[in-house]
């Protein structure tokens, strides 16, 4: 078998052993989470797979490619049926494990394809091996499919105006950027075409504006646009056909207000996305660094692709720093640039064609030590919480803490191991083992300690959803914005009722019950039609009298 087969096979059992065991073992998490969860399984309830929905009403946010995947997903492992052995969670997770499969694979491809096999797999070790990247392929969100989309768009692209390519590889590569850059589209909307675009023409721009470029690819572009557009239609178009031009309105103003406007909670400095990067992909984002600025003695394809990778950055994250919504995962698109300057990085230091950085090596202990630290204290802080509660101001994150969850007192030994990790693999400068360590530390930290912290945050309120499921009741949250209530009860199709409604009308036809937290306002908890069952965990539940 050649070797290249042999990396195959390493690459997705690795993908395999480290994404997609105990994705079923913690509930989904508030908001995205369990939203587009949930809009999954609306279209399997109502068999309507063409409008997204979200309590059974027009959810115009998000186009429909991501939901589809989950609902394949939720189908296939039938994780609605108590006996199947697979949770929600897992179907609701599952495209993202493979996702990341794919990407890591990709990363591969590409990297043998510019330099050779030690540098695909550096490059997919790399990925595999730094914390937001490892992270997100084990969750429910949109983002990592949508940003795989992205990166080949810009791949292909790159190598359509390659002028190492013939005039019949160029036109194919445009029209799979197309491809890509319409998948994209479909599953998060305008911003895939915006990012595309925009790279293409910084590309063109920091060049000069060069007349040659656009000689060679005017071509491309056009079918990329023409095939983008065709993707995009497969929805686009369906969802005018059945509802008319008032949801597409509606979902291109909120893209736009998305880029214009900050959510309430969501307005962070400028900074922000600069130090999620720096701060959430170690180590990769500490040995990126170097690679912005510097060209190594690469070959002609490494570094012409190098400077796609750099615009492809750095376009991500100026626009993300001008939009005023500002969430980790909006700035992620940069790690897929980030983790091939850091491959590049990385092989010029085994090809010894660049010296080893006092600047690298101290950027690697101090932000590996941070996480290192926090990793240790996390347990810490759940194991002694009683100790700890004195000192906090805030009532909810107290009443967190008063969860009764069983820690084995051992869990802070990951941390701790991986700050030994750190310390010994970056003496040593042995990057390589540094990943290793960080993908091992991560799947430990996935497997006992994540659903721990699951337990503090919101399971007192999830377990009370659950306990009503398949009873013919009304259960609204009441001052806080969520959609847990909407999976985890399993709510039915019917039409929603406003709060207001469920609070004041003098015969409601069935029961209903409602959740606050401790923070609520006090007229409101003092509600006359309002009977408190329970309070736990910072959470109050009651029933309508």
């Amino acid at each position: 078998m050649q070797t290249r087969h042999l990396s195959y096979i390493l690459i997705t059992a690795l993908g395999a052993v480290f994404f997609i065991p105990f994705i079923g073992s913690s509930h989904l998490f508030d908001w995205d989470e369990i939203n587009f969860a949930e809009s999954a399984r609306e279209m399997i309830l109502t068999g309507n797979y063409a409008t997204v929905q979200i309590n059974y009403m027009p959810f115009w946010e998000k186009p429909p490619l991501f939901f589809w995947m989950q609902v394949l997903a939720m189908k296939a492992f039938n994780v609605f049926d108590p006996n199947s052995g697979f949770a929600p969670e897992f179907g609701a997770r599952f495209p993202n494990a493979i996702i990341g499969i794919i990407t890591l694979l990709v990363f591969y491809r590409i990297g043998r394809k510019l330099y050779n096999e030690k540098f695909g797999l550096l490059w997919a070790l790399g990925y595999l091996g730094s914390f937001t990247p490892h992270l997100y392929f084990k969750s429910g969100i949109i983002d990592p499919t949508f940003n795989l989309f992205i990166f080949l768009g810009v791949w292909y692209f790159s190598q359509s105006v390659s002028t190492n390519q013939n005039t019949s590889k160029r036109q194919t590569c445009g029209l799979l950027s197309g491809l890509f850059v319409g998948l994209a589209i479909l599953t998060k909307g305008p911003v895939g075409g915006l990012l595309w675009g925009l790279t293409v023409f910084t590309f063109w721009g920091v060049n000069g504006f060069s007349a040659s470029f656009l000689k060679d690819a005017i071509k491309p572009f056009f079918s990329a646009i023409a095939i983008a557009f065709l993707v995009a239609c497969i929805w686009f178009g369906l969802s005018i056909y059945q509802n008319g031009w008032g949801l597409f309105v509606e979902f291109i103003q909120y893209q736009i207000r998305l880029l214009t406007t900050g959510d309430a909670g969501h307005e962070q400095p400028f900074y922000y996305h600069f130090v999620v990067v720096l701060v959430g992909c170690f180590p990769i984002s500490v040995l990126a660094i170097r690679a912005l600025g510097t060209s190594g003695s690469g070959n002609s394809q490494g570094e012409y692709f190098r400077k796609w990778m750099i615009y492809l950055f750095w376009v991500v994250m100026i626009l993300f720093t001008i939009v005023k919504t500002k969430i980790v995962h909006y700035s992620s698109m940069a790690w897929f640039p980030v983790s091939y300057l850091a491959a590049y990085h990385v092989n010029n230091l085994l090809s010894g064609n660049w010296k080893w950085s006092k600047f690298t090596g101290f950027g690697l202990f101090f932000i590996g030590l941070v996480m290192a630290i926090a990793l240790t204290a996390v347990p810490l802080v759940g194991q002694y919480a009683a100790q700890l509660i004195p000192y906090i101001k805030d009532d909810f994150a107290v009443a967190n803490l008063s969860a009764k969850i069983t820690w084995g007192g051992w869990e802070q030994y990951m941390g701790l191991a991986y700050i030994v990790s750190v310390i010994v693999m970056v003496s040593m400068r042995n990057i390589r083992g540094l990943y290793i360590a960080t993908a091992l530390c991560l799947f430990g930290y996935s497997a006992v300690v994540v659903s721990k912290i699951e337990g503090y945050s919101q399971r007192a309120a999830i377990s009370f959803y659950e306990s009503l499921k398949g009873k013919d009741v009304y259960v609204e949250p009441i001052g806080f914005k969520s959609y847990a209530q909407l999976f985890y009860f399993q709510k039915q199709p019917q039409k929603p009722k406003t709060e207001a409604y469920l609070l004041n009308e003098p015969h409601l036809d069935k029961p209903a019950y409602f959740v606050m937290k401790i923070t609520a306002d006090s007229a409101m908890k003092a509600h006359p039609n309002l009977r408190l069952i329970k309070e736990e965990n910072g959470f109050l539940f009651y029933e309508r009298k």
